[in-house]
């Protein structure tokens, strides 16, 4: 039996999918004249297995997922390509080179010459050769594919980590079930399983030396455990849990339509935290009052190249459409700490999580800022855009971001392109220092909105990506909800509004305290939408507040957590006579 952490309820039975990510192993190689015939004869081995596997592909997901095909027709295109083909064959035949050498520096000038091409269309096939290339590559290496982008069937994925560019393209009608090596119950992963509502144990000790591709797993995310080969009576016994959690999940999922009421009558606007931004998710926006995090960091993961102003603009357009009238939170790029692109190399930092990060990358690569600036004001005539700025320390930057905001604004107008008049700038509150003088920022700003995860990270001074020290990472720490309180006190005051969107805001033991502490806005994802709308239905005003004062007042997270669970553990059984 393996344990974890459970960071996304749920249970599963089937198949494992081990996903190591593939890297290249290419080295600068000649071969011998007698051995290029044989070389040559590899190349064409290797192109018609690539040629395969892109056929299949694109047979599979014509049915399942049109738009995701056409990106694969377009390889097989790029793969066919004779010019291309032609100078790997001359390099082999004239050069010497070996086969994946060819293949290598062929691609490598041709993505170098397309990505000087100013045109974005074209320069978007630069992403496509990379893929290609790797694809060669890896056939010539002899590695089956590793691609959670496109899976043939529902699995358990088991993995040492998922990056954020591995789970930007997930695939995630056919994931069962995340199993890591590593990971809290803030990182990444479980961050991106909750919002898709995948069951996930994280940190499992040695997780890749217990199960092998293809074996059979049953998954407790409810409790952590996971059983490799489970016999008949186990598999039964989980399936029937499973069958259970489903049925209790109905029940919740009736709530997902309900106005968000407390139960004597005081409405909590429900947000909705996103990533892709893809049909999907603005789905899901139909069940939720406004967008209390449009994650845009992920148009930049998953890729080679950072997107244009023109892709960003037509993402940011379709989302604002998408809402009408109701506020799309737009959080500016939030790229460093655990979040990396290969499109944005980043130089290592010793601490990169108080590096240089979210707004401070943002401010020291302003033509980088600008291009994101310009496509988000520019969507702003489509819908509500509130423009959230993340990881604030102090007023000094607020300034600054308030400044190039307004000059592109200004810019913008001078080119005959129209901004909405009355676009939000907010910022997130997930640094403790302007938590602490959050009353001289609410004079500057719209709106602000509690990233709780980070919050809690630097007021308890934990990496929450580290299992060493997980168990400092706190979420119910009385302090947490003490400055959360002060933030909530000090915008309430002036008159704007405060939400949270940290993953706080979608957990149902700490949304009643949120509530009780002032909060009137909670954004998180879909798969905690029903959940909280039911636990605030049960909850009346004075109930929150008085439970607030409780766990504020509490001397350490784990009594602040007992008073939560023994509140909860009433209200469940209230709900059930």
């Amino acid at each position: 039996m393996l344990s974890g952490n459970a960071v996304s309820p749920g249970i599963a039975v089937g198949p494992v999918y081990v996903y190591r990510p593939f890297y290249p192993q290419v080295e600068e190689g000649l071969c011998p004249p007698e051995g290029v015939e044989a070389e040559l004869a590899r190349l064409d081995e290797v192109k018609a297995a690539a040629a395969g596997e892109l056929a299949g592909l694109v047979d599979r997901l014509s049915a399942e997922d049109p738009d995701k095909a056409k990106i694969f027709i377009a390889h097989q295109d790029l793969l066919n390509d004779v010019a291309m083909d032609g100078e790997i064959r001359a390099g082999v035949r004239e050069k010497h080179w070996r086969g994946n050498w060819a293949i290598w520096q062929v691609y490598e000038n041709f993505i170098a010459m397309l990505a000087q091409v100013p045109d974005p269309l074209i320069q978007e096939r630069v992403a496509d050769l990379k893929d290609i290339r790797l694809r060669l590559l890896r056939l010539w290496q002899g590695e089956k594919e590793r691609n959670l982008s496109v899976l043939d069937r529902p699995v358990v994925v088991a993995a040492h980590d998922l990056l954020p560019s591995d789970t930007a393209t997930l695939d995630r009608s056919k994931v069962l079930a995340i199993l890591t090596e590593v990971g809290g119950a803030t990182s990444h992963s479980a961050i991106i399983a909750r919002s898709y509502g995948i069951p996930a144990v994280l940190a499992i000790p040695n997780l890749l030396g217990q199960v092998d591709d293809g074996m059979e797993i049953a998954v407790d995310a409810l409790t952590g455990l996971a059983v490799p080969r489970p016999d008949e009576q186990c598999r039964a016994e989980y399936l029937q849990r499973r069958r259970l959690y489903l049925e209790e999940a109905e029940v919740t999922r009736a709530y997902l339509d309900a106005q968000p009421l407390t139960a004597d009558g005081v409405r909590v606007d429900i947000g909705l935290n996103i990533a892709s931004a893809d049909a999907a998710e603005l789905d899901g926006a139909d069940h939720v009052d406004y967008i209390g995090l449009f994650r845009t960091e992920f148009l930049y993961m998953g890729r080679t190249e950072l997107p244009s102003e023109e892709e960003q603009f037509e993402v940011y357009r379709r989302v604002l459409t998408a809402m009408g009238d109701r506020p799309t939170t737009l959080r500016t790029l939030d790229i460093g700490g655990d979040k990396t692109s290969e499109c944005l190399p980043l130089p290592k930092e010793e601490n990169p999580f108080l590096g240089n990060r979210a707004l401070r990358l943002c401010l020291s690569k302003p033509e980088l800022f600008r291009i994101q600036l310009r496509a988000a004001l520019r969507a702003s005539v489509y819908g509500n855009l509130w423009l959230m700025l993340p990881m604030v320390g102090g007023l000094e930057e607020l300034r600054r971001a308030k400044a190039l905001i307004a000059e592109v604004k200004a810019e913008l107008e001078g080119e005959g392109k129209p901004v909405s008049p009355d676009f939000k700038t907010g910022i997130m509150i997930e640094v403790p220092s302007i938590a602490l003088v959050a009353a001289q920022a609410a004079r500057e700003v719209d709106f602000a909105s509690i990233g709780s995860n980070d919050l809690c990270q630097y007021l308890t001074a934990t990496d929450r990506g580290n299992p060493a020290v997980a168990g400092y990472y706190q979420s119910f720490h009385p302090a947490l909800f003490r400055i959360i309180g002060m933030a909530v006190s000090a915008f309430q005051q002036a008159g704007k509004p405060i939400s949270i969107c940290g993953e706080l805001g979608g957990d149902t033991l700490a949304a009643p305290v949120l509530v009780g502490l002032g909060m009137r806005k909670l954004s998180m994802g879909l798969s905690g939408v029903a959940a909280v709308k039911r636990t605030l239905s049960a909850l009346t005003i004075l109930e929150a507040e008085t439970l607030a004062r409780e766990v504020c007042a509490c001397p350490c997270a784990g009594d602040a957590e007992g008073v939560m669970r023994a509140w909860a553990g009433k209200k469940k059984q209230q709900d059930e006579r």
